[in-house]
C-alpha cells in the first residue's frame, strides 16, 4: 500500500470541450470541483458527465498524476483545464494500465479496473497553453471502470494495485 494525496475532484454534468478546439471552451458550472464524490460500480462518478453512459462505461472514470501536469506551461493547471476527474499526488497511475487497483481516502476502498491511457487532445493546448498536449503525451492520466460503490474525498488516502496487468 502506498500513501497518497486526492488533490482534487471534478465531476461536471456539462461537456465543455466539445467542438473545435479554435472556438474555446464552453463556460463550466462553478461547482464542478468538489470535495466528495460517490462512486458507482460500472457507471462512474454521481453526477458526472459519463455517468451510466454505455459508450463510455470503460472510460467512466479517469484519474491523473499531479506530478504529470505541465505547470511549466500553466503554474495553475489542474483539473478543470484537464478534465479529468480525480488528482492523485504520490503515485504513477499511467503506469498501471491493465491493472485493478484499490484508492480509499478513509470511507473504505474502491477499486478501479485501469483500461487504458487517456490521450491528451489539441483542447490541452487551448485550456491549459500552447505545448501542453505534447507535455502530456505518456502523462495524460488513465480511463477506469469502478468495480465498486464508495465514496472518495479529499485528502491523504491509500492506494494499491490489487491485480497485475493481465491477471484474471
Amino acid at each position: 500500500m502506498t500513501g497518497v494525496e486526492v488533490l482534487q475532484l471534478l465531476v461536471s454534468p456539462a461537456h465543455r470541450l466539445a467542438g473545435r478546439p479554435a472556438d474555446g471552451p464552453a463556460p463550466g458550472p462553478p461547482d464542478e470541483c468538489v470535495t466528495r464524490v460517490e462512486v458507482r460500480r460500472g457507471l462512474g462518478l454521481v453526477g458526472d458527465r459519463y455517468y451510466g453512459r454505455p459508450a463510455h462505461r470503460n472510460a467512466s472514470v479517469t484519474i491523473m498524476a499531479a506530478e504529470k501536469l505541465p505547470l511549466h506551461i500553466a503554474p495553475d493547471a489542474d483539473l478543470r483545464h484537464t478534465r479529468r476527474n480525480i488528482l492523485l499526488r504520490g503515485v504513477d497511475i499511467d503506469a498501471c494500465v491493465g491493472a485493478t487497483i484499490s484508492l480509499d481516502s478513509g470511507a473504505g476502498p474502491v477499486t478501479f479496473a485501469v483500461n487504458r491511457p487517456a490521450r491528451p487532445c489539441a483542447w490541452m493546448d487551448v485550456t491549459i497553453g500552447p505545448g501542453a498536449q505534447r507535455a502530456l503525451r505518456g502523462g495524460g492520466g488513465v480511463r477506469c471502470t469502478p468495480l465498486s460503490d464508495g465514496v472518495l474525498t479529499l485528502g491523504p488516502a491509500t492506494f494499491e494495485v490489487v491485480g497485475e496487468p493481465g491477471a484474471p
